[in-house]
């Protein structure tokens, strides 16, 4: 391998930091995450130490960097992908967080959304933004800590306060505070961006009163970042790929032609279609988003949000001692032997609901009822709400079921029973990577083309390897009536 053709992507999720070491033909060379504290100060408050997020993410790199044996003058660039709509602000006096992160899955917002959507403004903002209003995305968490954090409201009127989305935190930190950057991807989920300029929307600022000297500049997902300082890793690195989480994973699927679907099951499921160089407005209450942006193209996505999948497997195994392992839910739930319904929505259902008052239940419970009816109970609730999603995307689109070929991956997609009644439940091809880490393979190649490691996307397109393929089986009357009961389920929640 030549010198110099190794790229660092660094993966901040919502449960997790990672970092990556891939080499020019996208193979891994070590990987290495650290799990961080997950704190609920309050019922439907979600939130991160934005600290903790940051040495976990130097952890996780220094520790790739010596597994893989190679220098960090070997590293040509660095890609971050990061958990969206996820907030931070601090002081840019000395660095430190005024709050905690605010995370994508808190509610706290919801009374200033309703404030908005009472004033009619949901069509302006959704022509503008491509996304509904909800307390989901960043604008609303901005403007909470403004108005409620006292810090805050100290510093703002020195000019000292900075806010942005994670990967804009490590950025700014991992450039010694040289960089206050984010990239188009992560800047189409605040709510304040508007998508078809492309350009942070005057308007909606005023509106939510925010400054937008405290908002980081906008790039494109190939772009200059800034330089990781050489303090951190005894050499310095360009920053060069940024995407959130969903985009960076489509575009390490692969996914750039219009029709592609990539879906991510990792702590929430995301799905995205690329709609190519068309803004769609969703009319069955998708999102409207940026897919990539380069300096030669732009693509766009419909995206729809289910906001607990993994979680669901995380909670029987940490609240109800189902099992000790994650991946032990396939093989418990291969047992069940009596049908129920499981609706995941601890933190709300995300589209195409978007009710954040409803909660998480379980329905047909009987004395028979054992844990194996609970875990598989909870993989379907998954597929289901899938189908609710690609149900919108036929109806949005006009294409055809047979038009759909769909990229999964996400630490989900390893549980062959699942794959298997999505693919049964969705009458599609449903095809796995062998390259699981789709979101930091997708960072990864963003900064490669930046660098110029990488020509051009067709470049890309011989790295994909298939690991398996799900093909519809003759169960389709059976997956149709459970479908249907599911809905009956969502129904009664909903009132």
């Amino acid at each position: 391998m030549i010198k110099n053709r190794y790229i660092l992507s660094i993966d901040q999720g919502t449960t997790s930091s990672r970092a990556i070491i891939f080499d020019l033909n996208g193979e891994i060379l070590a990987q290495k995450n650290f799990e961080f504290k997950q704190y609920f100060p309050k019922n439907g408050w979600v939130e991160h130490d934005p600290k903790e997020i940051l040495e976990t993410t130097t952890h996780a790199i220094n520790h790739v960097i010596a597994e893989s044996r190679i220098k960090a003058t070997e590293i040509c660039t660095a890609g971050i992908t990061n958990q969206r709509e996820t907030v931070v602000a601090w002081d840019k006096s000395n660095g430190q967080p005024v709050y905690n992160a605010i995370v994508w899955q808190d509610r706290r917002t919801d009374e200033i959304c309703k404030d908005l959507r009472n004033k009619n403004l949901t069509e302006d903002i959704q022509n503008k933004t491509g996304l509904i209003i909800d307390p989901y995305f960043s604008a609303t968490k901005i403007k909470w800590i403004i108005e409620n954090v006292d810090e805050a409201k100290k510093i703002i009127s020195s000019n000292n306060l900075l806010v942005g989305t994670i990967d804009s935190w490590l950025i700014w930190n991992l450039t010694k505070g040289s960089s206050h950057f984010t990239d188009a991807t992560n800047a189409s989920r605040t709510m304040l961006y508007n998508i078809n300029s492309d350009q942070w929307d005057n308007d909606l600022l005023k509106l939510l009163n925010i400054p937008n000297e405290i908002l980081p500049e906008v790039k494109n997902s190939s772009d200059n970042f800034g330089i990781i300082h050489k303090e951190f890793f005894g050499h310095e690195i360009p920053i060069e790929g940024v995407a959130g989480d969903q985009q960076a994973a489509s575009f390490g699927q692969l996914c750039f032609e219009r029709g592609m679907i990539k879906s991510t099951y990792g702590t929430g499921c995301f799905m995205l279609m690329n709609t190519g160089d068309e803004m769609m407005i969703s009319k069955s209450n998708l999102l409207s988003t940026t897919a990539y942006k380069t300096s030669f193209e732009r693509k766009f996505a419909l995206e729809g949000s289910i906001f607990n999948a993994g979680t669901v497997v995380q909670w029987m195994r940490d609240e109800l001692s189902f099992f000790k392992d994650s991946s032990e839910v396939e093989s418990l739930a291969e047992r069940s032997s009596n049908n129920i319904y499981f609706v995941p929505a601890f933190t709300g259902l995300g589209a195409p609901y978007w009710r954040s008052d409803i909660r998480g239940s379980i329905h047909g419970i009987t004395r028979d009822t054992t844990k194996a009816d609970i875990a598989l109970a909870g993989l379907k609730s998954i597929c289901f709400q899938t189908k609710d999603l690609f149900n919108c995307l036929i109806k949005d689109t006009g294409m055809e079921t047979k038009d759909f070929v769909m990229r999964v991956d996400g630490g989900m997609s390893r549980n062959n029973l699942m794959m298997q009644y999505l693919s049964d439940i969705l009458r599609i091809k449903i095809e796995r990577p062998v390259n699981q880490e789709s979101t930091a393979t997708g960072a990864a190649y963003l900064a490669g083309l930046q660098s110029g490691m990488y020509k051009n996307i067709a470049e890309l397109e011989y790295l994909w390897k298939t690991d398996k393929v799900f093909e519809p089986t003759d169960l389709k009357d059976q997956v149709n009536d459970e479908y249907n009961c599911w809905l009956d389920v969502v129904k009664k929640e909903m009132g």
